[in-house]
């Protein structure tokens, strides 16, 4: 379902260019860099390089217990991608834990990797921890999302309906499970990203 014209990405950027731009800043800023959480760099000789144009929204997957250490799961995670997939990196280019913290994993500048059959060339990919076909998103990876989407959809030039999930780009998978698909198919992510483009709903975390 296309959004009424009204909610354009367009009109949005243009109606309050300066709160769009403090929200992008303060975004980026918030993201743990690489280095911070243990990462070691990709090969860039070894990347396939892309422009994005698409925003695409998965889960982890897998069961994301409290007191679990995010970044300890990301030095697992890029291990595993490397030694078992033979991926260049993590295939996402962002990892939001439970309290809704931020971690850069895989160079946006690099096209992402998948298990299914879409070619995630062009897509910045956005991996929220936990399964949700058995639990629920809390509001903190609610509004970290939100966060993200709104700082590549201004980045990058992305249109709203451009914002998608894995589920949407294949038939051969429940990605992002279905309790954190809902948010996408009932449009919360795509009017929340609106709103905070357009300036018109502070962050919830202030």
């Amino acid at each position: 379902m296309r959004l009424p014209a009204l909610l354009s990405l367009a009109v949005l950027l243009a109606a309050s260019p300066v709160q769009a731009q403090q929200a992008l800043a303060e975004v980026e800023r918030a993201i743990v860099p690489v280095a911070i959480w243990g990462g070691t760099p990709a090969d860039p000789s070894k990347a396939r390089r892309h422009t994005i144009k698409q925003v695409t929204l998965h889960h982890q997957g897998e069961p994301f217990l409290p007191g679990t250490d995010p970044q300890a799961y990301l030095r697992r995670l890029q291990t595993w991608s490397r030694t078992s997939k033979g991926w260049l990196d993590i295939p996402y280019h962002y990892v939001i834990d439970l309290d809704g913290k931020v971690y850069a994993a895989r160079p946006i500048g690099f096209a992402g990797d998948t298990n299914t059959e879409y070619d995630p060339a062009g897509h910045a990919l956005i991996e929220v921890v936990g399964n949700f076909e058995e639990v629920e998103p809390n509001q903190r990876q609610l509004d970290a999302v939100v966060d993200v989407m709104a700082m590549l959809a201004k980045k990058y030039g992305v249109s709203l309906d451009d914002i998608r999930s894995h589920r949407d780009h294949s038939d051969k998978t429940v990605c992002p499970g279905a309790n954190l698909y809902r948010y996408m198919k009932e449009e919360y992510f795509r009017h929340k990203v609106a709103l905070r483009l357009a300036g018109e709903q502070a962050r919830a975390s202030q």
